[in-house]
């Protein structure tokens, strides 16, 4: 294929995006937050290693893992990912057991065993699941079969004959079917070739014309998740639905996607998505345009993200980690379209895929569909060994420091960044050493009383944790700590007390209660396999994928019980001296050790900008005439692409559901409400189940509306410190570890919900009046341990401890530098929400508590604590005796409770004692019907607005390589009716959104 002069090869660029392409919510799955990225592993359920949740594409620490075009970096334990949506404890979330700890004695050690044993997987061998394992097709050989007690799963592992695609096949219960494709996709550079393609496959293909089919399944679908992520080693395509036809609709689009996309024949996909030149006309400067480009070149403007990014390279200089599969907007440019195409080629060949079924769909139609697919290729021999990921050797024989810049704006502080990272294995880990690793990551680093954690968040040497621990989505897994917003004279003393502390953990170990949170906290997690909002099936297939893809079993990676019995035993036997000994093994003793740090530098944008301008300047120098008339001729032609309309019958090749297609019962929720529950005057509302597994999960809230709208604005922190202050006699670590130890996780969150006025007409825009605002308590725990629960939710109510000043700073600091963080990688989130406070209440009171506005309250309270705590301190107890009024508070208190019948029935007598037991009198005023009546909020909020919210154009400056632009409009004002289609919109107001 002959190369365009309009993407002619350069050595070197950076990038920039003028136009907004509408694309859909992809994940380059390279970047993670780590906690996104431990949110999203579910290989502790499977190994303990695999992410999705930290890091699409976007920004926050360390090792990149993955890459969402909408999430950020990090990465943790796998086990995370099966709990992201459910109620996380400072703890971590927690089983309420000391089972394991054997000969070595605790008080509580019966009881608390007892509730473990609640929680063992219910699942029995079904007749009907055993006979899924059985299932044939003459197209396949069957490699494996294996039932995965833990999760209730009956697995096969078939081998397409002809092409060689692997099929694993998991038969449960579950009605939320899941479909995956994943391919080893590791890049020999930073081209970024697996992101663009990623996006790009999905630009249409043979038996589907559109431009981008996955905007119109998302309109005309049922999926529960449509998605696609770019890893450092790998892509991955998934679908869920709980409809068969959805399902099986979705399945033939994607898998025509990847085996026959439009971008392989098309170079305006390649242009579009990957990268381009654009030229209007020849008096003016070459620009490079781009979808990937522009988003790269946010998430190099990131400083979190270049930390994460080196602190990867450093460690990895052999093999396919050391360069960015999302890409590097300088070397994008270097990617031609043969390039591409031939990547695509290479790795998109079947028998180089790992293809999943999960679900109660038919195996059989599985099988077939995929063979009609499958059979159209033939062998490919070379696909897998070429797509094999390599071993790094830990050949660092003395620690090494690296220093690097980051972009820095001009009235930023001059701050350093610091990772210290090591490799922790340059082979196999057993499955008793990636749980027992994963332990002692909760350890160091799982909570804010974890002993890495808390000793560098207390030092007072910087403003915020960086690294995040371990990190054990790849074929090899590293570990990461250390601090941002760092003094220069201070980078050292970080680096040693990062080291110090670890010494310091070798040698003393830990104490038994400690272990006994982190152990209780994982195994509640492994037991209860609750993946939040994500789908099971998906869960299960990032599990499996964490040893599949390294061409290991993908089963033997979700069993836990085995290590689980084993790390208990070693526990039982020598208590801490199992994590001792690790932390010198995998990190004292190991030179495989890199110090990353960023310096920031109030030039380096300028320099890059100025980069790119001489680089495209000169390219343009060496184009003649007719080249720089083809530019522009492609310029018209790919924006008169964008901007046409697929015809009719292309549309009409992307398939869709009928309304014989839907089911027409609605399903049910079982839903009971006491509105003064035994004459506490406490609302009760209760949900039966068929099967909670032992667990009761509850919520707990506590209306707010009585506190002003100035003091609304600091509940985020309110509720934090609610958390992380330590409560009655207890410290924050004691608190940690009660919760750690006697129940799933407990969490205090501010919740503001609107509400739909009494007597308001279907299909009219309300005016946004109307809301209920609270703080949410959540937790969950075996029934057994419900009335721990519940004091525990009473105890951070009523006696949290809000002196404590230093923690206070410290989470201000973090705060502030979140914020900022977030803004240059996010800045169109903080448009969008900015826009939306100047049309309604919601929006104002939304931006001040989270947008642009809540960064400078945040440092007007950092001031305000470090110069005048008593006042500030003053201002947290006033909140929570107006929260706590004696004379109303109960009104507006609620309690949620959700389990099966003989869950419900254990808990009902802790739920009265707890009712008791509360602040309040029974008998007392009541709050005004939010239903009725305007939210005082809303009365506030509505003055504000008028005095300080005149909708006018703004602009912040922010030291990143791309602009963030938001526009919008009021789409309908209140009261105005509105009809069909439009009902769907969820906002009153339009935003476009767009990096430039």
């Amino acid at each position: 294929m002959n190369e365009q002069p309009w993407q002619r090869h350069h050595n070197k660029s950076p990038l920039a995006n003028s136009f907004f392409h509408l694309r859909r919510n992809i994940v380059m799955v390279q970047e993670f937050t780590r906690r996104h990225r431990r949110a999203c592993q579910m290989a502790l359920f499977a190994c303990f290693a695999v992410a999705i949740g930290r890091g699409a594409t976007s920004s926050s620490t360390r090792v990149a893992a993955l890459s969402f075009a909408t999430i950020s970096s990090g990465s943790k334990a796998a086990w995370r990912y099966a709990t992201a949506s459910s109620p996380s404890s400072s703890a971590g979330g927690c089983a309420p057991t000391h089972a394991f700890l054997g000969r070595r004695h605790f008080s509580s050690s019966a009881s608390c065993a007892a509730s473990i044993t609640s929680l063992q997987q219910s699942a029995v061998a079904t007749e009907e699941l055993e006979k899924t394992m059985d299932v044939t097709h003459p197209a396949y050989d069957v490699i494996a079969k294996d039932v995965v007690s833990e999760c209730g799963a009956y697995t096969t592992l078939y081998k397409h004959k002809k092409s060689g695609a692997e099929l694993l096949s998991v038969a449960n219960d579950d009605d939320n079917k899941v479909f995956g494709i994943t391919f080893r996709t590791p890049p020999s550079d930073s081209t970024g070739v697996p992101h663009i393609l990623e996006h790009s496959v999905l630009c249409g293909s043979r038996k589907y014309k559109t431009k981008d089919p996955f905007v119109q399944l998302l309109q005309g679908s049922l999926q529960t998740f449509l998605n696609a992520f770019t890893y450092p080693d790998r892509t991955c395509y998934v679908v869920a639905s709980q409809n068969e036809k959805d399902f099986y609709n979705l399945i033939n689009v994607y898998s025509d996607a990847v085996f026959h996309p439009r971008a392989i024949s098309d170079p305006m996909v390649h242009a579009q998505e990957g990268w381009h030149l654009e030229l209007e006309d020849k008096e003016q400067p070459l620009t490079y345009k781009g979808v990937v480009y522009n988003e790269m070149k946010g998430v190099y403007s990131s400083p979190d993200s270049l930390l994460g990014r080196e602190s990867q390279r450093c460690l990895f200089p052999d093999n396919t980690y050391s360069v960015d599969s999302g890409g590097d907007p300088t070397v994008i440019p270097e990617l031609s379209f043969e390039d591409f195409a031939n990547f695509h080629a290479k790795f998109y060949h079947p028998a180089n895929s790992r293809i999943y079924f999960s679900g109660d769909d038919d195996v059989a139609r599985r099988l077939e569909i995929m063979d009609e697919y499958l059979s159209e290729f033939g062998p490919s021999p070379e696909s897998k060994p070429e797509s094999e990921i390599v071993w790094q050797k830990k050949t660092i024989t003395e620690p090494q420091w690296e220093k690097h810049a980051y972009p820095a704006g001009a009235d930023q502080p001059e701050t350093h960044m610091l990772n210290v990272n090591w490799l922790l294995n340059d082979r196999p880990l057993t499955p008793l050493e990636d749980l027992t690793v994963n332990i002692l990551d909760h350890l160091l680093t799982g909570t804010t009383s974890s002993i890495l954690r808390k000793t560098l968040t207390e030092s007072g040497l910087g403003e915020a944790i960086t690294g995040g621990g371990l990190s054990d989505e790849l074929l090899q897994a590293t570990f990461s700590m250390g601090m941002k917003g760092v003094k220069p004279d201070d980078v050292q003393a970080v680096h040693d007390l990062v080291i110090d502390t670890l010494k310091k953990a070798a040698e003393e170990g830990f104490t038994d209660d400690a272990i006994a949170s982190s152990m209780n906290t994982i195994e509640f997690q492994l037991r209860e396999f609750n993946t939040g909002s994500f789908p099971r099936g998906l869960s299960f297939m990032l599990g499996a994928m964490s040893k599949w893809l390294y061409d290991n079993s993908p089963t033997g990676a979700l069993k836990f019980e085995e290590p689980l019995a084993q790390l208990k035993a070693q526990i039982a036997e020598s208590g801490s001296k199992v994590f001792q000994d690790m932390i010198k093994e995998l990190l004292l003793d190991n030179t495989h050790r890199v110090t990353v740090e960023m310096v920031p530098s109030k030039t380096l944008e300028a320099e890059q900008l100025k980069e790119e301008q001489d680089r495209l300047a000169a390219v343009k120098e060496s184009l003649s005439d007719d080249e720089l008339d083809e530019i522009i001729k492609k310029t018209v032609e790919l924006k008169e692409l964008q901007a046409a309309e697929d015809p009719p019958e292309a549309r009409a090749t992307i398939p869709s559901l009928e309304l014989a297609d839907l089911k027409r019962e609605v399903t049910e929720y079982p839903i009971d409400i006491t509105d003064n529950e035994n004459d506490t005057g406490i609302k009760v509302v209760r949900h039966e189940l068929v099967s909670t597994s032992g667990i009761a999960y509850v919520n707990f809230g506590v209306d707010v509306s009585s506190l002003s709208l100035e003091d609304a604005a600091i509940l985020p922190l309110f509720t934090r410190m609610m958390m992380e202050t330590g409560a009655g006699g207890m410290d924050s670590v004691a608190l940690s570890r009660r919760i750690g130890t006697y129940t799933g996780g407990v969490s205090a969150t501010f919740m503001s919900s609107g509400v739909k006025p009494e007597g308001a007409k279907e299909g009219v825009v309300s005016d946004g009046n109307h809301m209920v605002t609270q703080i949410m308590i959540q937790g969950k725990a075996t029934s057994d341990k419900a009335g721990e629960l519940l004091s525990l939710f009473k105890l951070i109510l009523t006696d949290a401890k809000l002196d404590s000043k230093s923690r206070v700073i410290e989470m201000l600091k973090e705060s502030k530098s979140r914020i900022e963080s977030s803004i240059q990688s996010s800045g169109h989130s903080y448009a969008n929400t900015r826009i939306k406070s100047r049309y309604t209440v919601g929006g104002y009171i939304g931006e001040k508590m989270s947008g642009i506005s809540y960064l400078q309250t945040v440092k007007d309270l950092l001031q305000q604590a470090e110069e005048d705590w008593p006042s500030l301190l003053a201002r947290f107890e006033r909140i929570r005796n107006t929260i706590l009024d004696e004379t109303k508070c109960r009104d507006g208190m609620v309690l949620d409770v959700t389990g099966d019948a003989k869950v419900l029935d254990t808990v009902q007598p802790e739920i009265e004692k707890f009712l008791t037991e509360l602040p309040g009198d029974s008998k007392g005023e009541k709050l005004q019907n939010f239903y009725v009546e305007e939210h005082p909020w809303a009365t506030q909020a509505k003055k504000e607005m008028a005095e300080n919210a005149a909708t006018i154009d703004e602009g912040f400056v922010v030291p990143t390589q791309v602009s963030y632009v938001g526009k919008g409009g009021q789409l309908f004002a209140p009261g105005e009716a509105v009809s069909g289609i439009l009902n769907h919109f969820k906002q009153e107001h339009l935003l476009l959104l767009a990096r430039q």
